[in-house]
């Protein structure tokens, strides 16, 4: 079975950061964790080379694979900021229609830089991932 390649690091989320060559990408991938960090309680770790994670939770698929991810994350990728949320199906239309600029794919949002989007809505969503995660996965550590 593969192993998952998006693990938890020690690596440096400052380093990581900081190497960011877009200042708007930089400053606002601070700003994030911020928000992230404040919502959640959680610090932010590296998940993999390039993923900024916030607390953890545990996996089992049906067909034996498992493992552990972040409850909520994102990453300053080339093209914006991608957010992996995993939210509510009562909620995710509403917020998205809601957000402002943005493009979803594979459960992934992403956005070009914070002041494309309502940073209400976005904490709104942050907070709703993190009820939902919760509910499904009653063991986050």
């Amino acid at each position: 079975m593969a192993k998952n390649k998006t693990t938890e690091t020690i690596a440096s989320v400052s380093d990581f950061v900081n190497a960011v060559k877009d200042p708007v990408k930089k400053s606002d991938s601070f700003q994030v964790i911020e928000l992230m960090q404040s919502l959640s309680g959680f610090d932010a770790k590296m998940w993999g080379p390039s993923i900024v994670g916030f607390g953890s939770y545990h996996y089992v698929y049906e067909s034996g694979r498992e493992g552990d991810m972040p409850i909520i994350a994102f990453s300053p990728r080339s093209t914006g900021l991608v957010f992996y949320l995993s939210l509510s199906s009562e909620n995710r239309e509403k917020y998205l229609s809601e957000l402002g600029k943005h493009k979803t794919e594979k459960g992934c949002i992403s956005i070009k830089k914070l002041d494309d989007i309502k940073i209400p809505v976005l904490k709104k969503m942050i907070q709703d991932s993190l009820k939902h995660k919760k509910t499904l996965h009653s063991k986050s550590k």
